[in-house]
């Protein structure tokens, strides 16, 4: 092939192990991520331990947009506590305060009634079609801290998902085109 063929097929060859660096790169930084959400589940015993606030159900304590830290502990569950809970055939959890625990004695199972504090009204009209009450098995979590506002990036990217796919995009080109 000659010099000049020799030169450009090593600036080809170079180029190609350039982009798997930075594929690599791009996983290794995928997979960090991931063990540390693993990581924190099992610090904080909570399925999803950090939510963001989807509404205003909450307000003036907890604003749309707020992230909220959970932790899920032994300790029983206690009437004022901020809580996270999945309702059957709900995909979203949902943020609210427990107005009222029953708890039973012969069984030891727990009852429990939850509130938004910007709601009128209890929560019985959100759980499942014949539920009125939660059992401990709906909830993720308890509130434990908060960052106001950071949870806009999230709320945006879900609710406008052309945003989120151009971010997506921007970044995979940023990763696998720079030089680094």
């Amino acid at each position: 092939m000659g010099f000049v063929g020799d030169q450009v097929e090593s600036i080809r060859s170079i180029q190609v192990r350039q982009v798997l660096a930075q594929i690599i790169s791009l996983g290794m930084i995928v997979t960090s991520a991931l063990i540390i959400w693993k990581g924190l589940m099992v610090a904080t015993g909570s399925e999803s331990p950090v939510v963001v606030v989807l509404s205003g159900s909450m307000e003036p304590g907890f604003k749309r947009g707020d992230i909220l830290f959970l932790r899920m502990s032994k300790d029983p569950i206690r009437t004022g506590e901020i809580v996270v809970f999945n309702i059957d055939g709900r995909p979203i959890p949902i943020v609210h305060r427990v107005i009222k625990v029953h708890e039973r004695q012969e069984s030891e199972e727990v009852d429990i009634l939850t509130k938004g504090d910007n709601n009128i009204g209890d929560d019985r009209v959100l759980y499942a079609h014949g539920q009125h009450w939660l059992q401990k098995h709906h909830i993720m979590g308890r509130a434990v801290g908060f960052l106001p506002y950071v949870g806009w990036v999230t709320i945006v990217m879900t609710e406008k998902p052309l945003i989120k796919y151009l971010l997506i995009g921007a970044l995979g080109l940023l990763v696998i085109t720079s030089k680094d």
